[in-house]
């Protein structure tokens, strides 16, 4: 019930504001129907050219397009996931991370295929591959709605499942370096450490957060050893990184993260060969799932969407980052972190706003500001909670989900301070 009354919320919040606009600010005469239609100039593209920010209307038909888009990869990537469920190795990952999982989702039973789609999932996130990460995470969802007892409302097991998904965690923002080199930062790589450091954070946050309000103890040994594996192994390979040119790091990421998905192709396939499995049966099958999971999640991300389009419209953002700007120079603070804020305060919201708002800030300030760095390493850090809600718990028809979002926005608040504080250790002695 929490994600609907916050809908709502958002809804009035935003008819209200530009109501008030409307009646006070001469210059806003048109900002009703530009909430309907959109306002042209909002958005700025990655090449510096401005965009007309999405109205309800035109929203609508983008997060149909959005939906139906996703089915080609939902159905390539399920496929293959069936595939693997019947060649065992679903059960074969759940086994293996049995140990550490087992004691974060004490719900799930051992060995259940619910292990592996999640195993998947966080693989594909650690390494950047957001196209094999949504399927993976869509089917872990469906597996873990299975052994749910109340299907309209969230299991604990879910909870902690997105909340750790939407953490974000990467090791190689391979999305934020091009982007930084697309608009020719002198280094685009320098953010790099920062971003890393910050998903880590904003990870164990969310585990710390959700494992309280579920009162898991995290100190077992099962999960500090797994923990203090997954950073040895992030810090090496974030040390090898840093030793690569710009170039070379999204070279390395493009063959890594191309070279793993088609051996995890080449695994399945030949597993399920081995096997005498029926491959292209059990794809078929999975595939099937696959388009209508993408078509399910279109009422929920239609829903979510709008809301969304009406608050940037109206100029929430704009009422809210003055506020901010205004409370930040009363104490007398350094101000350069609020120049970054439009990117954090959007970003939970929506992951294109977010982007917009990043190349705003750095066209605004220049891309080797403070502001800019700062925006990328925000961008870079989290997924985008609303839209997680959305479409994870749309894709299971789970109306009531707790207190996923609440968790969500606590770790997410994790994130921006972690990167406010670590782009002031990174890059204090910059404008």
């Amino acid at each position: 019930m929490a994600l609907s009354r916050i809908w709502g919320a958002f809804i009035l919040v935003a008819i209200l504001v530009a109501g008030i606009r409307y009646a006070f600010v001469p210059a806003d005469k048109e900002i009703f129907g530009q909430m309907v239609t959109g306002k042209s100039g909002d958005v700025i593209a990655a090449d510096g050219t401005k965009q007309q920010a999405d109205g309800l209307i035109e929203t609508c038909k983008n997060a149909v397009s959005l939906s139906l888009g996703l089915i080609g990869i939902m159905a390539l990537f399920m496929g293959l996931v069936s595939i693997a469920e019947a060649a065992g190795g679903m059960r074969f990952l759940a086994r293996v991370t049995g140990p550490f999982f087992s004691k974060l989702f004490p719900d799930v039973p051992r060995g259940h295929p619910a292990m592996g789609h999640m195993v998947m999932n966080f693989s594909a996130n650690l390494l950047g591959l957001d196209n094999a990460a949504t399927p993976f995470a869509l089917k872990a969802m469906e597996s873990l709605q299975e052994i749910n007892p109340n299907k309209d409302s969230a299991s604990n097991s879910q909870i902690m499942f997105l909340c750790l998904h939407a953490s974000g965690l990467q090791v190689i923002p391979v999305s934020m370096i091009a982007l930084r080199a697309s608009m020719h930062a002198p280094d685009p790589t320098d953010v790099f450490v920062p971003i890393v450091i910050a998903t880590f954070i904003t990870t164990v946050a969310s585990m710390c957060i959700v494992a309280a309000w579920q009162r898991i103890n995290i100190f077992q040994p099962a999960i500090l050893l797994w923990v203090g594996g997954i950073s040895l192994i992030m810090t090496g390979l974030v040390l090898y990184l840093r030793s690569l040119s710009a170039d070379h790091v999204q070279s390395f990421s493009r063959a890594l993260g191309g070279g793993l998905i088609l051996l995890i192709f080449f695994l399945i396939i030949g597993v399920a060969w081995y096997r005498k499995v029926d491959i292209f049966g059990a794809f078929v099958q999975g595939a099937k799932g696959g388009f209508e999971t993408a078509v399910r999640i279109i009422p929920y991300l239609v829903g979510m969407l709008a809301a969304i389009s009406l608050l940037r419209v109206s100029g929430t953002f704009d009422t809210v980052m003055t506020g901010i700007r205004h409370l930040a120079s009363v104490f007398g603070s350094d101000t350069r972190w609020v120049d970054g804020m439009p990117t954090a305060l959007i970003k939970p919201l929506t992951a294109a706003g977010a982007r917009g708002m990043l190349v705003d800030t750095s066209v605004a300030h220049g891309i080797n500001s403070f502001a800019a760095r700062l925006s990328t390493t925000m961008q870079g850090s989290s997924e985008t909670a609303f839209y997680v809600v959305a479409v994870y718990f749309g894709s299971v028809s789970i109306r009531n989900t707790r207190y996923a979002l609440p968790a969500m926005l606590l770790a997410e608040l994790v994130s921006v301070v972690s990167s406010i504080f670590l782009c002031y250790l990174f890059f204090g002695n910059v404008q």
